[in-house]
């Protein structure tokens, strides 16, 4: 399986898993907690047969990377993507990002800069800044998170569920645009993952993207449901048009977080539309 290698932890290589298909223009994939650039399997398909090169990768701790004990952390997630990119000699590419996902776009563009990328897509975002501060009053307190944290660590396959079910926002889509299996596919996937890593990226949610952001000169689609349980757009797509100089948002109604596999149509539509531009 294709790998780069981004690092080591004492004699052991920390590598990165990834696929990369087609040809043409790139679009590199970036997925979101707690699962793997299996995720973005609907877009993977419309991009192909539009004729795009398609890059995907596992973020380290999930998929097919390898499950460190540390690095959880936005320069290191960034520092990932760079190696991903320059061993790939990737040119004029078009950065996706997915929840966690928009966190690596948007710290790869703020501290490398847009020399490989054309235009980048946020998707269901967690920028600009989700820590509620003096300068932040929009944010959730410190104490929510904690609890998440606390809930991870107690039980993380019951976390894993119960953050799946408002992923997809369950009881609404379940039986209809989640079956059955799709849902157990995406636990079994987050299972999969590192004890670790589900525990150890919930901190990162906090990182503060607003600089980054403001550092991107490239053209920005967000794209998100206005149901988004998971990361609620009022906190976060709705505030992006004021750090990036060069944005549009796309409203997916009653869209979960989830909207790349439940509102696929719509969203492989906006993409492809972006791309073309």
């Amino acid at each position: 399986m294709p790998r780069v290698t981004v690092g080591s932890e004492g004699a052991n290589p920390i590598e990165i898993y990834y696929e990369d298909h087609g040809t043409g223009t790139p679009v590199v994939l970036s997925h979101g907690y707690p699962l793997s650039g299996r995720a973005w399997e609907k877009q993977v398909s419309a991009l192909l047969a539009a004729g795009y090169r398609v890059i995907t990768y596992d973020r380290r701790g999930w998929g097919n990377s390898s499950q460190p004990a540390g690095g959880y952390d936005y320069d290191t997630f960034a520092s990932d993507v760079d190696v991903l990119l320059t061993e790939l000699d990737v040119r004029d590419a078009i950065l996706v990002g997915h929840s966690m996902g928009t966190g690596d776009v948007a710290r790869y563009l703020g501290r490398y800069g847009t020399g490989r990328v054309a235009k980048a897509v946020l998707m269901s975002p967690i920028p600009p800044f989700l820590l509620r501060t003096d300068d932040n009053p929009e944010g959730a307190p410190q104490s929510l998170f904690d609890g998440f944290i606390q809930a991870a660590q107690a039980d993380r396959h019951a976390w894993l569920k119960q953050f799946l079910e408002n992923f997809y926002n369950l009881d609404v889509y379940g039986g209809s645009l989640v079956s059955d299996e799709a849902f157990q596919a995406s636990l079994n996937e987050a299972a999969a993952g590192s004890p670790v890593a589900a525990v150890a990226c919930i901190p990162t949610w906090l990182t503060d993207f607003r600089d980054d952001l403001s550092k991107i000169d490239v053209p920005v689609l967000v794209i998100q449901g206005d149901q988004d349980r998971v990361l609620p757009i009022g906190v976060t797509g709705q505030r992006l048009s004021a750090f990036i100089g060069d944005s549009r948002l796309l409203v997916i109604e009653g869209g979960p977080h989830a909207i790349a596999w439940t509102h696929s149509d719509q969203v492989n539509a906006a993409l492809l539309d972006f791309l073309q531009q």
